[in-house]
Formats: structure tokens, sequence, C-alpha cells
């Protein structure tokens, strides 16, 4: 299942835009970084990711929402539990995913990554669909910005290392690698 990205965006997406992004830097995409989420934690399927990257989550909608007041924050993509693709800010332009971070000696990698969020946890397995969707959007990354090559793909831990925890335990790193 070939996927293409076209001036940013891919088309086989549903696209929900997020006003939480801006212009990067420069034009470099140079990483990858994978991501999970679940609002709330530990549910699948609600409209609540959407809403808190188009900024119109309603905190009033669950408890633990009210630590995401005022919360401005966005991925380029969002992979679903069914393998359902969302794409909310051009892969050109800088998504606000990674906060403090530092990749290869280099901080502020929303500058030049790509965010990924996986709908999940860190202890639940992820779906097949989720790992084909996964792949398959990889590969047009890849052949679309060639300076992400394998070992410019991570987690979100690796990145910002004691502040978080994605993908967790349950992403198989070597399944998805190896299929690349």
């Amino acid at each position: 299942m070939p996927l293409t990205i076209r001036n940013g965006w891919l088309d086989d997406a549903r696209h929900c835009l997020s006003p939480h992004f801006n212009a990067r830097p420069n034009k470099e995409v140079s990483l990858l970084v994978i991501h999970n989420i679940s609002l709330p934690a530990g549910r699948f399927g609600l409209p609540f990711i959407d809403q808190l990257f188009q900024g119109c989550l309603d905190v009033t909608a669950d408890e633990s929402f009210q630590e995401l007041q005022g919360l401005e924050v966005s991925a380029h993509f969002l992979i679903r539990r069914d393998g359902e693709l969302v794409q909310y800010v051009s892969c050109d332009d800088r998504a606000w995913h990674a906060g403090v971070s530092e990749f290869d000696g280099r901080s502020g990698c929303n500058d030049f990554a790509v965010g990924i969020e996986l709908e999940g946890t860190d202890s639940v397995d992820y779906s097949d669909l989720q790992y084909a969707k996964l792949i398959a959007l990889t590969k047009e990354l890849m052949a679309r910005y060639p300076d992400i090559t394998l070992d410019r793909i991570t987690g979100h831990s690796d990145i910002a290392p004691g502040r978080k925890t994605d993908p967790g335990e349950s992403f198989d790193w070597q399944r998805f690698k190896g299929a690349l």
C-alpha cells in the first residue's frame, strides 16, 4: 500500500488541520519521532486527540483533561488503532510534538523532525494495522525526505529521556525497522 506525500501533505490521510505549528527555521527534515497518545489514557477511538491537536479540547469532558488546559501541541500524523491515518500539520512545517528534546547532540527536535503519534499506550500492544500504516508512511517519508535514515528514526523517550516514555515497551522496534 504505497502512500504519497505532495507539498508536505499525505494524499491518503484525513486532514484535520491544527493551529499549533509554525515554519521550520530552515527546510530541513531529518528525523522521525514515534510517539503514543490516548485520551483519556488507555481509551481508544474517541474524538479527543483531534480536539487536543486542533486546540478545542473540552477540558471538562474528562477529569484527566484538566492538566491539558491551554496546552498547544500537535503532531504531523496520528495512526489510529484501526489504521486510519490523520494528518494535522504539513511535513514541511514545524509541528509541536517533541517539546524539550535532543537528538545526536542537537536540541529542539521539532525544528527538524516529523512526529507520528500512534493511538496507544506504553503497555498495550499496537495493532497490525498500525504497524502496516506506520511502515508504509515511514517508507514514503524516507523517500520524500532522504535525510531520514534508519538511524534517524527514534522514540520520544530517546529524545526526552526522563521526561517521556513513549512509544513504550509495547512498541516492537525490530518488527518496525526490519520491515523498512
